[in-house]
C-alpha cells in the first residue's frame, strides 16, 4: 500500500476506533453508553450524544460520496447534518445507530483503501476540495466530536 494511503488510513482509524495518544477515540467516547445516557441533552436546544454520533455518521457518507462523486440524498436517514432523536429512544434504536455509524465508518475505509495515491490530491468530483483533505478532515472531526461527547459526558454527571 502506498505510503500516504497508509497514514490516511491510519490516523483516520485512531480518529474513530484505533488506539492514539490523545486519549479516547470516537467509538471509545461511546462505548458503554445505554441509550438513556445517550439520549440526555445538556440544555434545550443543544444536541446529545446520539445526535452527535449520527452527524459523524452523515459526514463518513458525505465525504465517501464527494469522494466517488456520487448523488446527494442517498443517506439512509432522511435529512443531513443533524438527525435530531426525541422520541423512541429505545436500546435496540441506539444500537442500530451505532451500527450505522460503524457501517458508515467501514464503507468509506474501503473507498480510502481502494484510492490511488495519485488521486489524493485531486480534487473531489465536482468539488473544491482534494482528497486527502477531506480523508484528514473526516478524522478531525471525530476526535472533535469524541472531546465533545467526554464533555457531555462530564456534565451529565454533575448535572443530573
Amino acid at each position: 500500500m502506498d505510503p500516504k494511503i497508509s497514514l490516511l488510513l491510519r490516523i483516520f482509524d485512531e480518529a474513530y476506533n484505533h488506539r492514539a495518544w490523545h486519549g479516547p477515540n470516537l467509538l471509545g467516547t461511546l462505548r458503554g453508553l445505554s441509550a438513556q445516557e445517550a439520549a440526555w441533552r445538556p440544555a434545550e436546544g443543544r444536541h446529545n450524544i446520539w445526535e452527535i454520533a449520527l452527524h459523524c455518521a452523515y459526514w463518513k457518507y458525505a465525504v465517501r460520496r464527494r469522494i466517488l462523486g456520487l448523488k446527494r440524498g442517498s443517506f439512509v436517514l432522511k435529512g443531513s447534518n443533524w438527525f435530531p432523536r426525541l422520541d423512541n429512544l429505545t436500546k435496540t434504536r441506539w444500537k442500530s445507530d451505532l451500527r450505522l455509524l460503524a457501517d458508515e465508518h467501514h464503507a468509506l475505509r474501503e473507498v480510502i483503501v481502494a484510492l490511488p495515491a495519485a488521486r489524493l490530491k485531486q480534487l473531489t468530483p465536482g468539488g473544491t476540495m482534494r482528497i486527502d483533505r477531506l480523508i484528514y478532515g473526516v478524522a478531525a472531526h471525530d476526535v472533535y466530536h469524541a472531546g465533545q461527547v467526554q464533555v457531555v459526558k462530564r456534565l451529565s454527571l454533575i448535572l443530573i
